[in-house]
């Protein structure tokens, strides 16, 4: 009989300091006080590429369109207008370069001169070979222990680093430097003082930008997989948990199972239990917090009772508006409030005394994943978020949207269409990813007709 453990309640509210992820070239004291993020692009030694056409150093310009009301100041908090406190001249890169130097390429596009044209696929985790699993595994390790090339994170506000003139970085791991980025996006807003936040904000939950943030996150970690490994082939599997009894993806050769001697803990056989968490608690200052907890099943009641079942699904894929209302939480027949958990997915009313849906699968897992700044932490999210991103994508292609269903203005802050999401570098505009995931070069299994499985396909699941 195992003993039941509630770890922690997702989307609790938290005293959190405020980290950050920048382009190594860009974090030099000369960068913060010029205010400019353009860095030479090694193809020709020129800024962002400049002497080969693939980009051009520009001011950064900003939406002036108003935001909701759940977030009461301006001109505090770092993540304002994105990225205008840290700099204001970026990398603008042209064609399909992309990257904070334009030495990369959009989304979808390959090779040297980014003209080739490739569509990866997403499969459902299970579906792969026992080989495709370890490889899936050992990439997932290779992350976490390999130091980024590319970017540090900051280890204090503009305001502490002397407004630039005393850079305050350190380095991170590839796999942790995505746990930073989504700490730091969901951090509560820091008011002076000890314990004086503001936890009614978020600039990648509880408002539009929910699905667009995730995707982009998804596809730099995707990115970021096939630069360290050299596997341009690799994509994110996603798990589809719709009616799963409990955590088919908690195995040794998956994502860990648990251990026998503490069931908050991952069992020895798995390589993810000696993971050390990052931004886990009321402090993240850059060092180690513990080992990676979860206890599946375990969860307090009263929030989920439940995984979601494939009549939830299919009824809030049936919500053909995007998002309603004030655009938060208490937003009603809202397919994004309640896709991501706060709208009821029998009735599609908002501000749910249960968590639904995909808030409803952190909460399952009971431990690392179920604190919202530091879920990352649990590889488990990546196949988590997979799915939920694949869900977005069958709302698109069943309601196919017209751009202007995505807000303008009025959505709570961060989250209008033309504000660049935080805290990325290069630049992403909200309004970019409200579209099909085969524009931006993916796609799904379970999206796939039969007529669409090419022979390639077909071998990967031999």
């Amino acid at each position: 009989c195992k003993k039941k453990t509630v770890i922690i309640n997702i989307y609790s509210n938290q005293l959190d300091m405020t980290y950050q992820q920048f382009p190594r070239s860009c974090a030099s004291r000369d960068a913060l006080l010029s205010k400019q993020c353009c860095p030479p692009w090694d193809g020709d030694g020129s800024a962002c590429g400049a002497s080969s056409g693939r980009g051009f150093c520009e001011f950064v310009e900003v939406t002036d369109q108003p935001d909701g009301l759940q977030y009461p100041f301006s001109g505090l908090d770092d993540r304002e207008k994105w990225p205008l406190v840290f700099y204001n001249r970026t990398c603008q890169c042209a064609g399909n370069f992309m990257g904070f130097n334009c030495g990369e390429c959009k989304f979808g596009y390959f090779g040297i001169n980014c003209n080739e044209r490739r569509e990866s696929l997403r499969r459902n985790i299970f579906h792969m070979s026992r080989s495709e699993r370890s490889r899936l595994v050992s990439y997932l390790n290779l992350a976490k222990q390999t130091m980024s090339r590319d970017y540090v994170v900051a280890t204090g506000t503009y305001m502490e680093m002397g407004n630039g003139s005393n850079p305050m970085f350190t380095n991170v791991s590839v796999y942790d430097l995505f746990v930073w980025i989504h700490y730091y996006v969901s951090r509560s807003a820091l008011l002076g003082g000890p314990g004086n936040v503001w936890t009614d904000v978020d600039f990648a939950h509880w408002a539009p930008a929910f699905l667009p943030w995730h995707r982009v996150y998804l596809l730099h970690w995707e990115h970021e997989i096939r630069k360290l490994t050299g596997d341009t082939s690799f994509t994110i599997p996603y798990w589809d948990w719709r009616d799963a009894q409990g955590c088919d993806v908690c195995t040794d050769d998956l994502m860990g199972d648990q251990s026998p001697q503490d069931p908050n803990l991952l069992s020895p056989g798995s390589v993810f239990s000696s993971w050390r968490v990052k931004c886990r608690g009321v402090l993240c200052d850059a060092r180690d917090e513990g080992q990676l907890r979860r206890n599946p099943g375990n969860h307090n009641r009263n929030l989920v009772e439940r995984l979601p079942t494939s009549a939830e699904v299919e009824f809030t894929l049936s919500l053909a508006d995007y998002d309603t209302g004030a655009m938060d939480r208490s937003a009603n027949m809202s397919f994004r409030n309640t896709l991501e958990g706060f709208g009821d997915p029998r009735t599609g009313l908002g501000n749910s005394a249960r968590m639904n849906m995909h808030a409803a699968l952190h909460v399952f897992m009971n431990g690392s994943m179920s604190s919202v700044q530091g879920s990352a932490n649990d590889p488990i999210f990546l196949l988590h978020h997979a799915y939920v991103d694949s869900l977005y994508e069958q709302w698109l292609r069943r309601h196919t949207p017209l751009p202007s269903q995505y807000p303008a203005s009025n959505a709570p802050v961060g989250h209008n269409s033309e504000y660049h999401m935080v805290p990325f570098i290069p630049l992403h505009r909200n309004r970019e990813y409200f579209i099909s995931s085969k524009d931006l070069g993916y796609e799904y299994t379970n999206l796939l007709s039969v007529s669409e499985f090419s022979p390639p396909f077909i071998f990967q699941f031999l």
